[in-house]
């Protein structure tokens, strides 16, 4: 945990000299473990965790938002919880969201990662909340995918509240980021007519587990920003210009008429 706090410093570091108004950081950025029992034994409270304290204290030394996927303990110990907090410039946590859902894979003679072995799911949808940037709404990795009949319901119910970026911090592996990566953010983005931020792992963790990487920023409209390498290399920023008034203009020339007499409002 002391390497990856490392390496989000300098990531801060970055997003300061780059003049960005906060930065956004992968799911797990505290650690992936290689054992659902490693998991659970390497997690600490936000209260005493040095990568989280140590990230609330580059939050107030550069005045710089920090939005960051990390473990957290669950009540009765025996599990975790795979939680995205946002670190205000005070290095105050101010939100917090619990992971939906979990990634359960089991391919006879092939992957077997099973998420929920070691992961409390969440329960809720947590409201986006107002942040410099604009409303910030937040799911985590898997979350992208749409789950249920119609829609994925759950980021078009962040944009219900009013969301106008989503983020989708993620430890895609390989063959689905390949396949899917790409085309799952932009299709969140169009649907939602929101900024879709997500920050993602990459290259290998240890023996069992790699991931996809190329983070990527995508806008209302669907155009990719910037994205980031696959790679592991010298740990990078992507940086993009958040433009609210085009994303009111998406929304007003486009608007999205739901038919509730046909089907329930999100």
């Amino acid at each position: 945990m002391a390497h990856n706090l490392a390496q989000c410093q300098l990531l801060a570091q970055k997003a300061v000299a780059a003049g960005a108004k906060a930065l956004f950081l992968p799911e797990a950025s505290d650690y992936i473990a290689s054992t659902a029992s490693e998991t659970v034994s390497l997690v600490q409270s936000t209260t005493t965790s040095p990568f989280v304290l140590g990230l609330q204290s580059s939050a107030r030394k550069h005045r710089l938002p920090i939005n960051v996927g990390i473990h957290e303990p669950t009540q009765d110990g025996k599990k975790v919880k795979n939680t995205l907090v946002w670190i205000d410039e005070d290095g105050a946590i101010r939100h917090q969201y619990q992971k939906l859902h979990l990634f359960d894979v089991d391919i006879p003679g092939g992957s077997v990662l099973k998420e929920s072995n070691s992961v409390e799911k969440g329960t809720e949808i947590v409201p986006p909340f107002s942040t410099g940037l604009g409303n910030v709404g937040m799911l985590i990795c898997f979350d992208v995918r749409a789950f249920l009949p119609l829609c994925p319901k759950h980021s078009l119910s962040l944009r219900r509240q009013g969301a106008q970026i989503i983020t989708y911090p993620s430890a895609f592996t390989v063959p689905t980021g390949l396949a899917h990566w790409s085309t799952l953010l932009r299709a969140r983005a169009i649907e939602t007519q929101s900024y879709v931020i997500a920050a993602a792992q990459v290259g290998s963790h240890n023996e069992k587990r790699s991931s996809y990487g190329h983070s990527m920023i995508v806008s209302p409209w669907g155009d990719i920003l910037a994205e980031l390498g696959g790679e592991k290399e010298e740990p990078e920023i992507a940086v993009a210009n958040v433009d609210l008034s085009q994303l009111e203009k998406i929304r007003k020339e486009m608007p999205l008429r739901r038919r509730t007499d046909v089907y329930p409002e999100i």
